[in-house]
């Protein structure tokens, strides 16, 4: 008897080791499956930024032979000269994206997580009037004329005023906030008003803190909204060196090389072609690079909130 139950504790053991080691060649096959896919996925990301780092830091005239993968075959520099060389306003222009980016962001974030903190409240008598007339403008515009002429009659033509007041407050930043503050417990505010606090006072010291994450990921929006706008300045401030943005004189350098490359491509020597060692082709890729950077260097700093801000503003208990 003995010797029959020791067989079959063999038996167990041998199947049990069995089973293991296949459930471990499962997970093992899967994860490598999974490793594989997340490795084309990062390939297809990142790809494409890097073709226009590459491009953008290579010599345009070897661009133009094709063949180009991540790395630049004859690096240079000559693209952002050409760039810098050929406008001398994007000092100025680079000083007036970064105010307009900083001070909309911080304007623009306060106003909306205030006009949501307002429609959060249930008692609220205008809560859903203020509401739906919030939610219209999300589908209906007065047009680009309406909008001139309020903002003429406003005095902000020629003025830094026209990229900060007209853009402070955004339906879908107010809703999305406000979804957030809704999902808050409301014992938090009870218990604020039994000590004494005001409305002020729980916005600042309870609502403020506790909401960081979508004011973080609001503020990545506006931020870069702001910073990739460039329209507002061709409407109000074309006319003012001193008021222009860096988006605006980026546009204006691609659009020069484009109709150079389209319309006045008989009238350029041999000679000019060479001493340029440009092309619209890579002279965008430059202007990307340069558009593109600010943002990625702030983007890391705000990732950690971008999916939490998002998600939790969603969910109710």
């Amino acid at each position: 008897m003995e010797i029959a139950d020791g067989k079959e504790r063999k038996k167990v053991k041998r199947k049990s080791r069995n089973s293991h080691r296949k459930a471990t060649q499962k997970i093992s096959a899967t994860d490598y499956i999974l490793a594989i896919i997340l490795l084309l996925v990062i390939v297809v990301t990142l790809y494409p930024f890097l073709n226009v780092l590459e491009i953008s830091l290579n010599d345009a005239t070897d661009t133009a032979r094709g063949g180009l993968t991540i790395f630049p075959r004859e690096f240079t520099l000559q693209n952002y000269r050409e760039i810098f060389s050929s406008n001398n306003n994007l000092l100025i222009a680079f000083k007036n994206s970064v105010l307009r980016t900083l001070i909309g962001t911080v304007f623009s974030t306060f106003v909306c997580a205030l006009f949501a903190y307002i429609l959060s409240k249930k008692d609220f008598i205008f809560r859903r009037e203020l509401t739906v007339m919030l939610v219209v403008t999300m589908y209906v515009s007065g047009g680009l004329i309406p909008s001139y002429m309020i903002n003429r009659q406003l005095g902000f033509v020629n003025s830094f005023w026209v990229y900060i007041i007209p853009t402070l407050i955004n339906a879908f930043n107010v809703i999305v906030i406000r979804s957030f503050i809704e999902g808050l417990p409301d014992a938090l505010e009870e218990s604020a008003r039994i000590d004494g606090a005001g409305e002020l006072t729980i916005f600042f010291k309870i609502i403020v803190p506790l909401s960081k994450p979508v004011l973080a990921t609001i503020a990545l929006f506006v931020a870069v909204g702001q910073w990739n706008s460039w329209f507002d300045t061709y409407l109000y401030n074309s006319g003012q060196v001193d008021l222009t943005t860096l988006q605006y004189e980026l546009t204006k350098i691609m659009d020069n090389a484009q109709s150079l490359s389209t319309s006045d491509v008989n009238m350029i020597t041999d000679q000019q072609m060479l001493a340029s060692r440009t092309t619209p082709e890579s002279l965008k890729m430059a202007i990307t690079v340069i558009a593109t950077v600010p943002i990625l260097v702030v983007y890391p700093f705000l990732q950690k909130y971008f999916v939490s801000g998002l998600t939790l503003g969603a969910v109710k208990d």
